[in-house]
């Protein structure tokens, strides 16, 4: 079995690491700015992240300009993996985060728009660079559907189909963000998790509710999840990396320690 992945997650507005609660609460009066990002990646670096995921919540051009800083910063001085997403929306933009120093772009709402932009990024850089990140919300008993927009808009995709077919047009890894989980601490949602990690055929990062290490265990036992990404149980210092790593390999979960 490979190893599972551990992946902090900043979110970056303006330069800075911030953090809402929920999907689409994320007002300027309900972020709270928790540091700089490059300072954070390098924590979590030391600590044995095995990747980083910075997501640009900044629409202005200032903010794009921040955002390359940011990563060029950070790929100077860590040495893991860094996935950028947020305001990709070309194969250009695509290609401007890459030459920063990322290793993958992440897409969402462009990707809903054009679903071409997964085949266009994955035939230019390759599969490995191109992540479509998911945002999946109950609607139903049996029925998950895909929202846009950081969960404000509704699309009518079955989440399960979607991430069938971005995987086909050549998506290299799905990220799972569980609207209903998300910021909530309370634990992932196992049941989507699991249903799409066994219908496609490359890795499924979770994402989305993360509050304890029993949580992490679960989404990679039950929730079949190849890794698991969170943000505030390593922002405010609950979880270091380690701690994370050391408990699932007591679970007999394998990671790279």
């Amino acid at each position: 079995m490979l190893a599972k992945r551990v992946i902090p997650c900043l979110d970056v507005h303006d330069g800075k690491v911030t953090r809402g609660v929920q999907f689409g609460k994320a007002e300027a009066g309900e972020l709270r700015n928790v540091g700089d990002p490059v300072e954070l990646a390098l924590r979590y670096n030391e600590q044995g992240a095995d990747e980083m995921v910075f997501f640009d919540i900044t629409a202005s051009a200032h903010g794009r300009a921040s955002m390359v800083s940011v990563i060029e910063r950070a790929a100077d001085q860590c040495f893991m993996p860094l996935t950028v997403g947020g305001g990709i929306r070309t194969v250009e933009d695509m290609h401007t985060m890459l030459r920063a120093g990322a290793d993958k772009t992440s897409i969402n709402s462009s990707a809903l728009a054009t679903p071409d932009l997964i085949r266009q990024g994955a035939e230019k850089f390759g599969s490995q660079c191109i992540v479509v990140s998911i945002d999946a919300k109950k609607v139903a008993p049996d029925r998950w559907e895909v929202f846009s927009h950081g969960g404000r808009k509704a699309t009518g995709l079955d989440a399960v189909e979607w991430a069938k077919k971005a995987v086909a047009l050549g998506a290299g890894e799905i990220v799972l963000n569980s609207i209903d989980a998300d910021g909530t601490k309370a634990g992932f949602d196992l049941v989507i998790t699991r249903r799409i990690s066994e219908s496609v055929g490359v890795p499924v990062v979770a994402s989305g509710g993360a509050g304890s290490l029993e949580h992490m265990a679960a989404v990679l036992l039950e929730g079949r999840a190849d890794a698991v990404l969170a943000a505030s149980i390593f922002h405010y210092g609950t979880y270091t990396v380690g701690d994370v790593k050391k408990f699932l390999a007591e679970k007999n979960i394998p990671v790279r320690l």
